[in-house]
C-alpha cells in the first residue's frame, strides 16, 4: 500500500487514516464497494458506499497521477536535466497541475520562437536583461551578439525578448498567480458565429452571453460547449487583462533596475502573457470548467438513474401490456406472474382504422382468459388515447391501470439482450415485454439497457463517456445489490451486477441453473465454473434462494455469519426459522455476548434488523396515478390550469413533468417552493407525483413553464 496516498485521502475526504487505510486493503484485495459497505463495517468504521466509492476514485487518480510523474521523470532523465531538487519537487506533487507546471520548461516543444534564439545563442543576452542590473549598457551588450545570423541590435534583442516571454509564461509562481486571477474574475463569453443565428437558432440564449466562469451553472457550460462543437458559437474565457499583466510586472520588474532593461522585460511579459501564457491557463481553465460541468451532470445523472432503477415494483402478477400507436395499432401483450411471456396480439381503438368494437372485445377476452391483475400502458404516442379507451372498459373486476416510462424500450427491443431472450419476436412484441416487466419489476428489466438510452440525464452524450460509464455501472451496482436478486429467476444482465460477478460468472450460474435445475442453497453456488471462493464471499450475501432449507438462505445474513445466528439460536433454546418469524425471542438476543475480535455491533446490528425483515425490499410501495382527465394535447391547456403530473427528470436548474399532453413541462428551480433551494432534489425525485399550475405555454417552440408553488 502507497502510504503517501493514504495522507492525501485523508486530507482530501475527511476520513481518518485507519478508516482510508483499511478500506484501501481491502479493495486492493478485490472486495466491491457493495461487500465492503455492507459486511465490513468494523473494518471501515461503517463507511457507506458513496465515502468508499470516494476513496476508491481516489485511488484511480493518484494511480494515474504516479504513472504520469513516472513518465515525467524519465522524460526529464533523458533529457539529463534531472536536478536532486527538481525531483523532490516532482515527487511532492500531489495534483496534475503542479506536475505538468514542473515539467513544462523541459516538455519537448514543436519549433518555438524561444528555441530558434537559443539556437543563435542570445539565452545569455536574456539572462542578463531579466536581472535589470542598474548601469547595464544594453545596446553595447546586446551589440556583441551582432555575429552569424544575427544582423543588428534590434533583431538580438527579439530574440532575448521570446526566451523571456517563454521564462515568464514557464514560470511556476507567475502561472499560479495568473490562476488565482482566472479563479475570481474569468468572465465566460459566447457569441454567435456569423451567420448561424437561424440554424443555431436553438442556442440564442448564448448568442451574446457573459457570466463569471465560477458563477456559471455545470448545464450552461455544457450547452455552450455544444453550441461550439456544432458550430454554431464561439467561446472565450477571459481575466481582466490589465489585472494579469500588472500581477506580473510586480514579480518580474526589478525596481530600480535598468529601464532600458525593464522596457524589454516589460515587452517579453506583456508578450508572454498574451501569447503563451494566457491561451495556455484559458485552455486549462476551459478543461477544468469543463470537467466541473461534467462531474455535475453526471451526478445529477447518476441520482436520476438511481431513482428510476429504484422505482417501485409491481411485482409478481399476471400483466397485461399495451405499447400505444396510431397507425401501427396498439401491441398487446401478456406476461405471467414471472414476466414469462404468453401470446401478443393488436388492437386497432385509434384513427385511421378506429376498430374499438373488436379492441375492446379482445382486451375483455384476454384480461378473462389469463387472469390479468394489472395493465400497464407505454406513455409514447398514442399513450392517453390508448389510456382514456382501456379505462372506458369495464372488466368484471377492478384492474389497476399504470402509465409506465417507455424511455429506452425501443432501444432494448433491438438489441442483443433482447435478441437472446426473444429470438422468436419482432422488435414492437420486445418493446410491449420491456413494458409490461418495467411495470412488475423496474430494476430487474432497466438493467438490460445502457443507462445513457433511459433518458434521465442532463447533455448525458456531451460528458466524459468513461466516467459517466463508471459512475452508471456503479449506481446500478449499488442499486442492484441494495435490493438482492433471486438466482433462480434472475436473468444474466442482472445477476451481471452483483458484486463479485460480472459477465462470465453471471453466464456460468444461468447455465448451472439451465443444466442442474434451480439452486437448493447459497452453498451449492460454489460448484458454478470458475465460482471460486473470492467471488462466493462477494456475492453471497447478495444472492437470495426461495424456499432454501436454511432461511437464512433468503436473507442479506451472509453465510459467514450464520453460525452468530446459529449460536443465537442455540442460546435461545430454539431454531433458526424461529428467530425469524418471533419477535419477543429476537428480543432477548443479547448482543454484546456474540462480539469477538473480527465481528461488532455494526454488523450484530445488520444482522438482528435482517432477522427482523429478511429479505425485504428496500423499494417503497407502487401506487396508482391518472392524468387529467380531457388534458391530453397543447391545445387543452390553458394557463393557470391545475394539473397531476409525473417528474420524468431533474436537473440542475428544476424538474421536467409529463402531465400527459405529449410534451413534458418545466417546473424551473424558482418555482419549486415558496423557500429558496440550491438543488431541485431537495424537492422531488423522479416518478414523485406532483400537483402542478400551468404558468405560460409557447405553442410554436413547444415549451410549458409550470409551477410547484401554492
Amino acid at each position: 500500500m502507497n502510504h503517501k496516498h493514504v495522507g492525501i485521502i485523508v486530507v482530501r475526504l475527511s476520513i481518518s487514516p485507519e478508516q482510508v487505510r483499511n478500506t484501501m486493503e481491502l479493495l486492493a484485495e478485490g472486495g466491491t464497494v457493495p461487500f465492503i459497505s455492507r459486511y465490513r463495517k468494523e473494518a471501515t468504521g461503517s463507511l457507506d458506499e458513496v465515502q468508499i466509492g470516494n476513496i476508491l476514485l481516489e485511488m484511480t487518480k493518484l494511480k494515474e497521477l504516479d504513472e504520469r510523474r513516472v513518465y515525467i521523470l524519465g522524460s526529464i532523465e533523458k533529457q539529463g536535466k534531472l536536478t536532486d531538487a527538481l525531483q523532490a519537487g516532482i515527487d511532492a506533487a500531489t495534483t496534475l497541475v503542479e506536475l505538468e507546471d514542473l515539467y513544462l520548461p523541459y516538455k519537448p516543444k514543436r519549433k518555438t520562437r524561444a528555441q530558434a534564439a537559443r539556437e543563435k545563442g542570445l539565452e545569455p543576452l536574456a539572462a542578463m536583461i531579466f536581472m535589470q542590473e542598474p548601469g547595464t549598457d544594453l545596446q553595447t551588450e546586446a551589440g556583441k551578439y551582432v555575429v552569424d545570423l544575427i544582423y543588428n541590435v534590434e533583431e538580438a534583442l527579439e530574440g532575448a525578448r521570446d526566451i523571456m516571454a517563454e521564462w515568464v509564461s514557464e514560470d511556476i509562481d507567475a502561472r499560479n498567480a495568473i490562476r488565482r486571477i482566472f479563479e475570481r474574475e474569468a468572465l465566460l463569453r459566447a457569441v454567435v458565429v456569423e451567420g448561424m443565428e437561424e440554424q443555431g437558432a436553438k442556442f440564442r440564449d448564448y448568442f451574446n452571453f457573459f457570466e463569471l466562469l465560477y458563477k456559471c451553472p455545470s448545464h450552461r457550460i455544457l450547452a455552450i460547449f455544444r453550441g461550439e462543437a456544432e458550430g454554431y458559437l464561439r467561446f472565450i474565457i477571459e481575466p481582466p487583462q490589465d489585472k494579469c499583466t500588472d500581477t506580473l510586472k510586480r514579480l518580474f520588474l526589478r525596481r530600480g533596475g535598468e529601464p532600458s532593461c525593464c522596457e524589454q522585460v516589460m515587452m517579453s511579459i506583456e508578450d508572454g502573457y498574451s501569447r503563451l501564457m494566457s491561451p495556455s491557463i484559458e485552455t486549462e481553465f476551459a478543461s477544468s470548467a469543463k470537467e466541473r460541468a461534467d462531474e455535475e451532470a453526471i451526478r445529477v445523472f447518476a441520482d436520476n438513474t438511481r431513482q428510476l432503477l429504484m422505482s417501485p415494483p409491481l411485482g409478481q402478477k399476471q400483466v397485461l401490456a399495451l405499447d400505444p400507436g396510431f397507425r401501427s395499432g396498439v401491441k398487446v401483450v401478456i406476461l405471467d406472474a414471472q414476466g414469462n411471456f404468453i401470446i401478443n396480439d393488436t388492437i386497432y381503438p385509434h384513427p385511421p382504422q378506429e376498430d374499438t368494437a373488436l379492441a375492446a372485445v379482445k382486451l375483455r377476452g384476454l384480461v378473462d382468459k389469463y387472469d390479468i391483475e394489472a395493465i400497464s400502458i407505454g406513455n409514447g404516442t398514442a399513450s392517453r388515447e390508448t389510456e382514456a379507451f382501456v379505462r372506458g372498459l369495464k372488466f368484471g373486476k377492478d384492474i389497476p391501470i399504470y402509465v409506465v416510462n417507455e424511455s429506452g424500450a425501443s432501444i432494448y427491443s433491438a438489441s442483443e439482450a433482447a435478441r437472446e431472450e426473444f429470438p422468436n419476436q419482432d422488435v414492437t412484441v420486445r418493446g410491449s415485454i420491456s413494458i409490461g416487466r418495467r411495470l412488475m419489476d423496474p430494476l430487474a428489466e432497466l438493467v438490460k439497457i445502457d443507462p445513457k438510452s433511459i433518458g434521465v440525464g442532463q447533455y448525458q452524450h456531451d460528458v466524459d463517456q468513461t466516467k459517466l460509464k463508471h459512475s452508471l455501472d456503479m449506481v446500478v451496482e449499488s442499486c442492484v445489490n441494495a435490493v438482492g436478486v433471486n438466482v433462480n429467476t434472475a436473468s444474466k444482465h442482472l445477476l451481471m451486477y452483483v458484486s463479485g460477478l460480472g459477465p462470465v460468472l453471471a453466464q456460468n450460474i444461468v447455465d448451472y441453473r439451465a443444466e442442474n435445475g434451480a439452486f437448493k442453497s447459497r452453498s451449492e453456488l460454489k460448484k458454478v465454473t470458475r465460482l471460486g471462493a473470492k467471488a462466493f464471499e462477494q456475492c453471497a450475501g447478495f444472492l437470495r434462494i426461495h424456499g432454501a432449507t436454511n432461511p437464512l438462505d433468503n436473507s442479506a445474513v451472509h453465510p459467514e455469519s450464520y453460525h452468530i445466528v446459529a449460536a443465537m439460536a442455540t442460546d435461545l433454546n430454539a431454531k433458526v426459522g424461529d428467530l425469524l418469524t418471533d419477535d419477543s425471542r429476537r428480543g432477548k438476543i443479547d448482543l454484546r455476548k456474540y462480539v469477538n475480535e473480527t465481528v461488532g455491533l455494526p454488523t450484530l446490528n445488520d444482522i438482528l434488523a435482517e432477522l427482523a425483515k429478511p429479505g425485504r425490499d428496500p423499494r417503497e410501495q407502487l401506487t396508482v396515478f391518472a392524468f387529467a382527465k380531457g388534458v391530453h394535447t397543447l391545445a387543452d391547456l390553458k394557463e393557470g390550469m391545475s394539473l397531476p403530473g409525473i417528474v420524468t427528470n431533474v436537473t440542475a436548474f428544476g424538474a421536467f413533468v409529463d402531465i400527459g399532453v405529449h410534451q413534458d413541462g418545466l417546473v424551473h428551480i424558482s418555482e419549486m417552493a415558496d423557500r429558496f433551494i440550491k438543488d431541485p432534489s431537495e424537492v422531488v425525485k423522479l416518478q414523485q407525483h406532483v400537483q402542478v399550475r400551468v404558468m405560460t405555454i409557447d405553442k410554436e417552440r413547444k415549451r410549458i413553464q409550470l409551477s410547484m408553488k401554492e
